[in-house]
This record gives structure tokens, sequence and C-alpha cells, in this order.
């Protein structure tokens, strides 16, 4: 495999110090390498970093030249705001969008703003710019965690696909099987769009024990207890870490997924270890 047959994208988040975003922006010259369709950059709950966001997306644009994608949220967002926004990224040459209902702020209990749902962020997005940009919307193969059961949430998906939407990029999961399932019933349900897997690497497990119960992405209990037995050793979890997914990417890219698109954590290194071993090198 190489990467002129195996197209990637990278995600990363704005960071909150200069250091940190001197570190991001290093990275992505690291990652630019592997010539990836697209670089994405997220969205605080609530809008809370827009202008880091905003930031960053521009100048991994300008600076790095790999075409980014800002995310984008309806949570806490007027639609002055968001057409603002849109305005801006259009004008900077920005084709791509990543368009989430966006995380609840601590303490707020229900969506605010004047678009409640990603399905009408998209068509929201479309009234305003038409073709101009590619629409990235989130799947959730293992249901999104706020979801009253995987129906209706499929449902969920299947609107945001009708409403404009060009692409979809899944929660990360640690299970191939939930990916084909979710395909399989988005397929029958009449949508075509690719359906790209978000990959995660495993690096720091407690870390990712919080974060994967918090997004309702399950780790299944053999990974669970061989990264618990590694106990402090950093480098067993990292190099156990990348099997792990290197296999579990190897499946998804032989059973067909359309690409692979990596939450870098603002790191290179453990995503090109991946791609390094599927790559053969």
């Amino acid at each position: 495999m190489t990467t002129n047959t195996l197209p990637v994208s990278f995600e990363f988040f704005p960071t909150k110090t200069d250091a940190g975003h001197e570190k991001l922006i290093a990275a992505g010259h690291v990652l630019a390498a592997e010539n990836p369709e697209f670089f994405s950059v997220t969205y605080g709950a609530g809008g809370s970093t827009r202008d880091r966001t905003r930031k960053t997306v521009l100048q991994l644009d300008s600076e790095v030249k790999v075409p980014t994608a800002p995310h984008l949220s309806c949570v806490g967002d007027s639609l002055d705001d968001l057409r603002n926004l849109l305005g801006e990224y259009r004008e900077a040459g920005i084709k791509r969008i990543v368009a989430l209902r966006g995380d609840l702020p601590s303490g707020m209990g229900q969506a605010s703003g004047e678009l409640r749902y990603a399905n009408e962020l998209v068509e929201f997005i479309r009234r305003e710019t038409g073709d101009h940009f590619t629409i990235e919307v989130a799947a959730y193969p293992e249901a999104h965690p706020q979801a009253a059961h995987f129906e209706s949430d499929l449902k969920n998906f299947v609107r945001k696909a009708q409403a404009g939407a060009d692409s979809a990029i899944t929660q990360y999961f640690f299970n191939a099987d939930c990916y084909f399932h979710f395909v399989d019933r988005v397929r029958k349900a009449g949508v075509e769009i690719p359906i790209v897997p978000g990959i995660m690497p495993i690096t720091n497990y407690s870390k990712l024990a919080r974060f994967s119960d918090a997004c309702g992405a399950e780790i299944p209990r053999w990974i669970r207890k061989q990264l618990e037995a590694y106990g402090d050793d950093s480098d067993s979890i990292c190099a156990f870490g990348t099997e792990v997914i290197s296999q579990m990417c190897e499946r998804l890219v032989e059973g067909g997924a359309p690409s692979l698109h990596f939450y870098t954590l603002n790191q290179a290194e453990p995503s090109l270890d991946i791609l390094r071993n599927l790559q053969g090198r």
C-alpha cells in the first residue's frame, strides 16, 4: 500500500498557548509530506475556540499548503455569526467545511442559537454558498452518546446526507465490524455518500479511556485489559496501540473504506507509525 492508493486526512485542535500552536504547525508540516486530501480543525463547545480555529485553519491552508477544513457548529452561534464565518472562509479560498451540531458547553441544557441540528446547518450552508464548499458531516457507527437508540441516530444521519452533505467522517472506534454494519445500514437507507472511518491512535490509556467513555466509543475489553497491564510503560502502550490500530485500518481499507481520517491530537508520529505499517515502510 502506498500514499497513492491510501487517501488520508488529519485532524487538529486549536491550542491555548503560542508554544502549543507552534507544535501544531510543526506537526502539520510533517504530515503534509503524506499528501493528505485535507486537514481539519476542531471547534470548541459552543464556538468557544472560534477565533483560534479560524487562525489555525488559515495558517495551515496558506503556510503549510494543505487544503484545510474548519469545523463549524451551530450550537450557540447566530445565523449572522455563521454567515460571517462562511464569508470569511470563502474569501480566504477555503473549499471544505465539517458541519456539526457541536458539543453543548458545560451547564447548557439544550442547544442555543438559531439552528439546533446539523442537518439544519448543512441546509444553511447550501443556501448561503451553493456548491462552493464540500460539506463533511459526522457519523457515529456506535450511535451518538446522546441518541435515544441506534435507529433514531441512523435517521439523523440520513437527514444530514439528504440536506446536502458530500461525505461523512465517523467518530473513532476500535471494532471494524461496527463501521461495516453502519455503512451497510446507511446504504440500505438509500444514502451513497462516502463514509470515512475516523482513526484514533493509542498513546495514553487513561486519557483515551476518559475520552472514549465521554464520547461513546467502546474500547473492547481485551484492549482495555492489555493497556491496563502495561501501567505507565508508555513505549509498550504505543507499540501495542500502533499494532492494533494498524490491523484495524488494514481491514477497513480491504473492506472498502474510501479513506482514513486520523485524529492526531496535534502529534504527527502516532499517525505516521500506523501509516508506515500500512504502507510497508
